[in-house]
């Protein structure tokens, strides 16, 4: 036999020299020192590497310089001990985090954004962009287009750094920059010795007392038939008895991170009484005997960050809660947040990216345990329900429903704004009770009863009655009852093509259908021919496979407006084929 093994084969295996410093760059010792500055030193207090808080180290990094360099995501993941790759992921994920590469040039000092949600498209959003782009110096001055902003009442809105310019126009923007206002608004909120004096936190003391029960309280919140606010309608009391029934410990987790296009209620509440919140909120973790409180708020409310936080410790300088139980995070940009399990991830310092269920959260939530997770308006009623009565709260409502609801009208009504009204009222009564008739000019020509996932209606279908479990058969729900409503002067394709651009952008990329489902569809919407069976093959596909409700509710407004609207379309040069 032929030996075909060569000389080089056979030789014995050189031995590797060990690596005297790990793979990849060099971490200059000063970035390191700077961020140890900044964020308090690690070495000394271990509790500062908690996975938990990458993305608040990166927020306060961001606010520090303006944007996250590689440098300082570098030492951010040596100050945590996180994979390199972990903290970049986390960091690109969120879309107020300016990650800057080493080949790029740093954002410039101020940033425009310009809200693209629906409302202010209505309100002439796009030609206030082009104006201020034209207008502005790029090398001082960016101009961004940003999602929904919660401030859909005074559309078109803009922020110049923290600042938000609502009504805004080209005059009102430039100058906010030229007088270099960029911080929050000031917001007027009811302080903890007024709201103590009208009554408040009687609640919580009488069930930390004992003198109320969790069973009679879980009772009056049935009766008064109180549901689930940000968008689910799961009743409340059925969701606490889950929790309880999971072993502990357990956490009580408050969503503030409404990011639906045309939604603002909860801003609403908490800019008015943020301790009837914070009552609610703690009543709600009593109940499930929680470890800790968590309040998760969405970035585009500076102001509100800086209300609650004062309001916390108000709250602790009074010896109501001791010092830590309520925690305060700051989402980063990330509609996908407002479904529970991905503010589940991002409380964990992680890419907000929905999980598979089961096991829901109720079972394995924050930290992998039994976790209660409840909007801010549903949490916000809990100490008015007790103190007016489970009756009083259900003996609101019309055309057979219970309750008070909430609706955040926006678009073609003389009178936008959050309209407290029974649950149950129609669109029609809406407009001509609450919101003072259609605006000058314009004709009713269709709605969308629960913001951008919630369906389109046409004109002729504003007499059904708005509440859960009412809007189905016609194929639209109503979530958090963002009200957005349509006038026969609107581009209906603009529409479409706006609601989902908001998608294709909002979508985590976990999943298949949502990643490349809303891409393909806004590729469709946006030729002059819409070929129906293309749609409705392609909606099917993501309602069926979608991981969460973005994938499964982004073909709603496109399957109403081929349902309900095909001779509006038709007016509209779009045609509609099949």
């Amino acid at each position: 036999m032929v030996n075909t093994i060569s000389q080089s084969q056979s030789a014995e295996p050189k031995l590797r020299r060990p690596r005297s410093k790990p793979r990849g760059r060099d971490l200059p010792p000063v970035a390191l020192a700077a961020l140890r500055q900044l964020l308090g030193d690690e070495r000394k207090d271990p509790e500062l590497r908690r996975r938990d808080l990458l993305i608040e180290h990166l927020h306060a990094i961001q606010d520090e310089h303006g944007h996250l360099s590689l440098v300082d995501l570098r030492a951010l993941a040596a100050y945590m001990n996180l994979p390199m790759a972990a903290v970049y992921e986390t960091a690109t994920f969120y879309a107020h985090f300016d990650v800057v590469h080493d080949d790029q040039e740093p954002p410039p000092e101020t940033t425009i954004r310009v809200c693209d949600s629906l409302s202010c498209q209505l309100a002439g959003a796009a030609a206030l962009e082009a104006e201020l782009k034209a207008g502005v110096d790029p090398t001082r001055v960016r101009v961004v287009r940003a999602p929904c902003m919660g401030r859909c009442e005074t559309a078109p809105v803009v922020e110049v750094g923290h600042h938000h310019v609502l009504f805004a126009t080209r005059e009102g923007v430039e100058s906010v920059v030229d007088t270099g206002h960029f911080h929050p608004e000031a917001i007027l909120w009811q302080r903890l010795g007024d709201y103590r004096e009208a009554g408040g936190y009687r609640l919580l003391a009488d069930c930390r007392a004992g003198k109320v029960t969790v069973e009679a309280l879980m009772q009056a919140l049935e009766t008064a038939n109180l549901r689930g606010l940000g968008g689910a309608g799961f009743p409340t009391f059925k969701k606490w008895h889950f929790v309880r029934q999971e072993p502990g410990p357990r956490y009580c987790a408050i969503n503030a991170d409404e990011g639906e296009p045309g939604t603002f209620k909860d801003r609403y509440y908490l800019e008015r009484s943020p301790h009837r919140f914070l009552e609610g909120a703690l009543i709600s973790a009593w109940a499930v005997e929680a470890e800790a409180l968590y309040i998760y708020l969405r970035d585009e409310y500076p102001g509100l960050h800086r209300v609650l936080h004062e309001a916390i410790g108000e709250l602790e300088a009074a010896g109501l809660v001791p010092p830590g139980y309520i925690v305060l995070r700051r989402g980063a940009g990330a509609y996908i947040c407002g479904e529970e399990s991905a503010m589940i991830e991002s409380l964990e310092g992680k890419p907000g990216k929905p999980r598979h269920r089961p096991p829901f959260v109720a079972q394995k939530g924050l930290f992998d345990r039994p976790t209660l997770v409840n909007n801010v308006e549903t949490v916000y009623w809990i100490p008015l329900i007790w103190e007016k009565g489970a009756d009083w709260f259900a003996g609101h409502g019309r055309h057979g429903r219970k309750g008070l609801r909430s609706f955040s009208v926006s678009g073609r009504v003389r009178r936008p704004g959050v309209h407290l009204a029974p649950a149950g009222i129609t669109l029609n009564e809406l407009i001509e009770e609450y919101c003072g008739g259609m605006a000058e000019g314009h004709r009713l020509a269709g709605y969308l009863p629960g913001g951008a996932s919630g369906g389109i209606l046409p004109a002729s279908k504003a007499d059904i009655p708005l509440d859960f479990d009412t809007l189905q058969e016609a194929g639209c729900f109503i979530g958090s009852a963002a009200v957005i409503v349509l006038s026969d002067r609107d581009d209906l394709k603009a529409v479409a093509t706006n609601l989902l651009a908001f998608f294709a952008d909002e979508s985590c990329g976990q999943c298949t259908p949502c990643r490349v489902g809303t891409e393909k569809m806004l590729t469709l919407l946006e030729r002059d021919e819409w070929r129906v069976d293309e749609l409705e093959r392609l909606s099917q596909v993501m309602m069926d496979a979608s991981i969460c409700g973005l994938g499964q509710a982004a073909p709603n407004p496109v399957l109403g407006l081929l349902r309900d609207f095909r001779g509006e379309l038709a007016s509209q040069n779009v045609i509609v084929k099949g």
